[in-house]
């Protein structure tokens, strides 16, 4: 094994224990970003043991019950790997091979952080990726006016803008709004039909936008991250406590945004790690899964709340 960055944990770390509670139901990651992950690994582990993407997903994820995954490009430009990585899950065989045997899926968009990147040819780009077999949506698009990395009129525009397409395409739409409730709310309701199908990734904002906009769409799913374990966070968990009150199936997917937002509560399941874990992955769900049970009340546990997320990933990605 080669030298490993000398600040924080060694990468083994990132080969995690089974969690306690997870016994059968299979992990379905609605929200991850694998390219971001293996950099984000590389850039700590310079001369790590996985030297790509497949060799990562196997390393990490083999024994550990993941069993499908939408990975996200939402960059502009558009980065040109994502088809040699879309073509390497099309064949079955080639899924057993270089995936270690999960299903790969994909979205494509632009974020909003790059709206202002967004132009004819990166449509075009994305408009061909939508053909794909391994598609299954267009995102993770919409309106983040907390970091304004690009101008609101130019986030707003270029967010009905590919609602358009994804609407006229019939493709699943991920949504990523952070405190821009009154206008993701307006622009969703003059854009998409109600029957269409919504995920609201990383859900943080308020919990009243979220019950409107579940009322109005009837097949809007809310995405539930590592983030709900912050401390920092209470819209999500006041959220999540609302919804499993008033349905016994919430309309809530699991997801991780990796390699962001490592679960807070794994590090009881990591008694030796000092130190802080680099990044997120998909096998760290579980640790999710469990925090939403805590919050949903005795009748869920760890295992319930997975198969609930992976029957609501089929109703919204159809995997």
């Amino acid at each position: 094994m080669g030298k490993n960055n000398k600040k924080g944990p060694s990468e083994d770390v990132l080969i995690l224990p089974n969690h306690p509670s997870h016994l059968v139901a299979p992990i379905v990651d609605t929200h991850t970003h694998i390219l971001s992950t293996f950099v984000a690994y590389k850039q700590k582990y310079k001369d790590g043991k996985f030297d790509s993407v497949y060799e990562l997903v196997r390393g990490l994820y083999q024994g550990k019950k993941v069993a499908a995954l939408v990975d996200v490009w939402c960059e502009a430009p558009v980065q040109r790997v994502w088809k040699e990585v879309a073509d390497s899950a099309i064949a079955e065989s080639d899924r057993a091979e270089k995936w270690g045997g999960l299903e790969y899926w994909f979205v494509m968009g632009v974020h909003p952080h790059e709206a202002r990147l967004y132009t004819s040819d990166v449509e075009k780009d994305i408009l061909e990726a939508m053909t794909h077999p391994r598609n299954v949506g267009w995102g993770e698009i919409g309106l983040d006016y907390h970091y304004d990395n690009s101008p609101r009129d130019a986030q707003r525009d270029v967010f009905s803008r590919q609602l358009r397409h994804a609407v006229r395409l019939g493709k699943p739409i991920a949504v990523h709004t952070r405190e821009a409730d009154e206008d993701t709310e307006r622009i969703l309701k003059a854009e998409v039909p109600k029957d269409h199908k919504i995920h609201i990734h990383c859900f943080t904002d308020s919990p009243d936008f979220a019950q409107r906009l579940l009322d109005h769409f009837p097949n809007l799913f809310i995405g539930i991250t590592g983030v709900i374990t912050f401390s920092s966070n209470e819209n999500t968990s006041n959220l999540v406590r609302q919804m499993f009150t008033q349905s016994p199936s919430p309309r809530v997917i699991l997801e991780t945004d990796a390699p962001y937002m490592v679960p807070a509560n794994i590090y009881g399941s990591l008694p030796t790690v000092k130190g802080r874990l680099p990044l997120s992955h998909s096998a760290m769900i579980p640790w999710t899964a469990e925090f939403v049970a805590t919050v949903a009340g005795e009748r869920w546990d760890v295992e319930r709340v997975l198969e609930l997320g992976r029957n609501n990933a089929h109703r919204v990605y159809g995997i």
